[in-house]
């Protein structure tokens, strides 16, 4: 098939059809004009055709509507200004090199767009519209990696990233320009938990444990350090005055190029995590809220490229918690109390001091702590492929003829315990369930297992029921609130983040009747009468007094709630 993309008349467009002079009146015109007049018209004829075409080529050859809308052409149209509703740049304007982005090849629909100069193609961009590039004087580029359409550095940008080089780097891999970002926005309206300061360094990276300190190769100085170029943190993952002192300060240090900053003896290819596993974390809900929930936050997009140091190293924490850190990531964790001698860990790809955090078991949508989006779904489905939990969706009634939903109650050894544990068991065998009873304990994957083995998770509030991290998504939890204004509570730890696992959620609030703190107190102690008032006086308050209860629920009142739990399964 022949294309007529390229072809078009010999003749002007609108032309009619060619006239023809009679031969006779030809020799009598000609016969008239003088061999040097006639010699001169030729001439300027000529010279006059010549232009004609010319314009009329260019116009049909570049500007041509056909040239634009072809496939074929593209090649031919590398060179051409991009198709833009902008006025075109007039011939006699040049754009600077400098300021053009891409080079020859480069695809327009690439280009950075929101050129402010009128009559400027969009492919063109400034200098500082470049930033954020991952190498100096060149934009970052969105294709699959063809760096050979990337424009070439400018001179001064090149200039600048060489005295960059000859300034930073030291024989040790390092480079100098370096910078630091901190998120100091602790404070959550309508959550009494601040959050800690959470420091990212980017460039020339230099821990030393021995000293205690992370060296930041910073010519600029610049980065929210004090007047002696130092900033000093406390990474652990709660902002808790009382705990606070008990966590290890970690000093930040702005070093004005690399031949004043320590010497690496042990090199990284990874960015570093350092943080604390001081405080609450023997609890299980503090281990997950203050250290393993914040540290999938941190690391997650990571892909486990990351390494793990660890201050307030607890043996027994790391091994207990084993399999989370090798998904977290895929190189050792250091002990970075242990790490006396005069080690310096280099990490040219960064590091991050401190652990962003959200809220205790809620995970929201945040421009600066959480970025991507991460919601407590994805953490289960980090924590069950950690563990390699089979179940992702719990049990429906009917599949399965006979099929009886597996119920897991879980039993407390200290406070808040459920004193008819065994009465509860039966009432819910009665209904149709398969009953286990068992207390979360130190072997981590083996009550995880259980835990995602169960349709339904029943417990009294308390840390046992943050293992509701292991359910698999849909399954339903019965939480079983004590007595004494616990709501806020009840609803911020366990059936706020029980939605955003995507749980089906339900909660019994315990009676006067049904709590042991009958037998201890009065009816007209402030338990009973106000309550809430222990709540203003702050957490020892209540952990003297409404924490330390026990309970008995009512089986009559009871029953009603896990019917409904055998109709969420049926949902």
């Amino acid at each position: 098939m022949t294309s007529t993309a390229y072809s078009r008349s010999s003749k002007l467009p609108g032309g009619g059809p060619e006239r023809r002079l009679p031969p006779r009146l030809m020799r009598s015109l000609t016969s008239k004009i003088e061999p040097k007049k006639l010699g001169v018209g030729l001439v300027a004829g000529c010279c006059l055709a010549l232009l004609t075409y010319v314009s009329l080529a260019k116009l049909f050859a570049i500007y041509s509507p056909v040239f634009a809308s072809t496939a074929n052409t593209s090649a031919l149209m590398q060179n051409a200004p991009p198709t833009s509703s902008k006025p075109s740049v007039p011939e006699t304007e040049t754009i600077p090199p400098q300021e053009t982005f891409g080079g020859a090849g480069a695809d327009p629909r690439e280009a950075v767009t929101g050129s402010e100069e009128p009559g400027l193609p969009e492919a063109a961009v400034t200098r500082k519209d470049m930033a954020g590039s991952d190498e100096p004087g060149l934009p970052t580029r969105k294709d699959d990696g063809d760096n050979a359409a990337a424009a070439e550095p400018t001179k001064p940008a090149a200039a600048a990233a060489a005295e960059d080089k000859k300034e930073g780097d030291d024989g040790n891999g390092g480079q100098g320009g370096g910078k630091m970002t901190c998120d100091e926005n602790g404070v959550d309206e309508g959550f009494p938990y601040a959050r800690p300061t959470v420091c990212e360094l980017s460039g020339d990276v230099r821990v030393s444990p021995k000293q205690k300190t992370v060296y930041l190769v910073n010519p600029s100085g610049a980065g929210g350090f004090d007047e002696s170029g130092e900033k000093r943190l406390r990474p652990y993952a709660r902002k808790d005055d009382f705990l606070m002192p008990g966590v290890t300060e970690v000093t930040v240090k702005s070093v004005p190029s690399a031949a004043v900053a320590p010497k690496c003896t042990k090199h990284h290819t990874v960015p570093a995590v350092l943080f604390s596993i001081a405080g609450y974390t023997d609890n299980f809900f503090h281990d997950m809220v203050d250290a393993m929930v914040p540290l999938f936050l941190t690391t997650s997009h990571l892909k486990g490229e990351v390494q793990l140091l660890i201050t307030n190293y607890k043996p027994w924490w790391v091994q207990k918690y084993t399999p989370l850190l090798r998904k977290m990531s895929l190189h050792d964790v250091i002990n970075f109390d242990a790490e006396d001698a005069d080690d310096v860990h280099c990490f040219p790809a960064g590091a991050f001091v401190g652990l962003y955090r959200d809220r205790d078991l809620i995970l929201s949508p945040h421009p600066t702590r959480n970025p991507r989006n991460l919601t407590m779904v994805d953490f289960s489905r980090f924590m069950r492929g950690a563990l390699a939990l089979p179940r992702d969706r719990p049990a429906v009634l009917g599949e399965a003829p006979g099929m009886r939903p597996r119920m897991l109650i879980i039993s407390r050894a200290g406070t808040r315990r459920l004193l008819n544990l065994d009465e509860v068991a039966k009432v819910a065998d009665e209904l149709g369930f398969n009953v286990t009873i068992a207390e979360a304990g130190a072997d981590v994957p083996a009550f995880a297992a259980q835990v995602n083995a169960a349709d339904v998770l029943v417990g009294v509030h308390g840390a046992g029921l943050a293992n509701v991290v292991f359910l698999p998504t849909e399954a339903v939890v019965v939480q079983i609130v004590p007595w004494g204004k616990m709501d806020w509570m009840a609803t911020n730890f366990y059936a706020r983040p029980a939605a955003g696992m995507a749980l089906r959620y339900l909660e019994y609030y315990v009676g006067e009747e049904e709590t042991s703190l009958k037998d201890k107190y009065p009816r007209d102690h402030v338990v009973f009468r106000d309550p809430m008032s222990l709540h203003t006086q702050g957490w020892q308050a209540l952990a003297q007094t409404i924490m330390k209860q026990d309970v008995a629920v009512n089986l009559t009142k009871f029953r009603p709630v896990l019917l409904q739990a055998l109709d969420k399964l049926q949902q």
